[in-house]
Parts: C-alpha cells; structure tokens; sequence
C-alpha cells in the first residue's frame, strides 16, 4: 500500500513542475505488461483486511514470480537510472521473499503501529497469513522484511518493507521528473 502513496506523490510532483498529466504520455516505458502481470499476480494473493486472499494454492511461486516480472521489466528498461532504484527494491523483496519460502516476513509491532491488528491476529493464530509470514528467529533476512509502518490514521497503513522504500523512491522520481529514456548527455563546452 506505501507504493500507492509513492505512485500519488510522484504524480503530484509531477504536477507541479509540468504543470498538467501531459507529461506522463512521454513515459514511453517498454514492455508494460509484465508491470500489470505483476500487479495481478500481487492482487490475487495478497489478504485484503482480515478475508483470505483470492488464490490460496501455489501463492508462494506467484509471490516469487511476481517479483522475477518486475525484475524483468526493470531489465528491459535499464536505461532510466529510476529504475535502478526499482530494481534495487524488487531485488530486496525478492530475496528475501525467496529466502522465506515465498512469504515475506512481518514484524508483529509494525503491523499494530499500522492498525493492522486483524493481520496480527491471523499471524498469531496461523503463522501465515496470504503473502506475510510471522517475523521470528527462524525467519532469514528479517531485517529485509516488513519493520517499517505508516502510522494508523494514514489511509491504507500497512507495514512495509527496506525494498518497498527502494521500490517507492524510483516510483516518485520516475513520475515526478516525467521523462522515460535515455539520460541526457553532459558534453563540455
């Protein structure tokens, strides 16, 4: 959910320095599909509040493989320096989704700083819950998983992750700068 807040405030800033939408038409982004398969496979696995998710068989490999596309898709477009940041968080998330067996581990304190008490719920009883897995010792790469939160009171809190905030910081520069393509060249005078 922070990657909503991130895809907002990108548009935002790129209101405000090209003053109208016009500018988000010159994103000429290849191979955009796998950003949708992606956000599909995504959509369908994750919990939403305390109903199961859609698909509950195989949601591992979807996690994985949702990751792998947005991977992809960065490779594909490895010209724009964004989404090296991107990228960087893709990897984050995936590595240790896939360190996880599919799951990404979630700090029970950030999900009830995020009010997400139903989730602590479903974790406490079940030890997974859609997508997220229950943070504990046994848990690899945790300082990777789901410790950062967006206070309750802000719509949509949830608690997040280090990749998430990569994922995040390429997404508002891409949206906020406005320009898809090769950086321009710095020549001397």
């Amino acid at each position: 959910m922070v990657l909503l807040w991130a895809i907002l405030l990108g548009v935002v800033i790129g209101l405000v320095r090209h003053r109208g939408l016009a500018y988000l038409a010159g994103l000429k982004l290849r191979a955009g599909w796998l950003v949708l398969g992606a956000v599909l496979l995504q959509m369908l696995i994750l919990p939403l509040g305390p109903a199961k998710p859609i698909l509950t068989w195989g949601m591992e490999y979807l996690h994985i493989l949702s990751y792998l596309l947005l991977l992809l898709f960065a490779v594909i477009n490895y010209r724009e320096r964004a989404l090296w940041v991107m990228a960087l968080g893709m990897l984050s998330n995936f590595l240790v989704i896939t360190a996880n067996g599919g799951h990404m581990p979630a700090s029970l304190d950030a999900l009830r700083a995020a009010g997400r008490t139903a989730t602590v719920e479903r974790l406490l009883t079940e030890g997974v819950f859609g997508n997220v897995i229950l943070m504990s010792e046994q848990t690899k790469l945790n300082f990777l998983g789901d410790i950062f939160w967006l206070p309750s009171w802000v719509p949509l809190a949830n608690a997040f992750s280090v990749g998430d905030v990569l994922l995040g910081l390429g997404v508002i520069w891409l949206l906020g700068r406005g320009r898809m393509g090769p950086n321009p060249r710095i020549t001397s005078p």
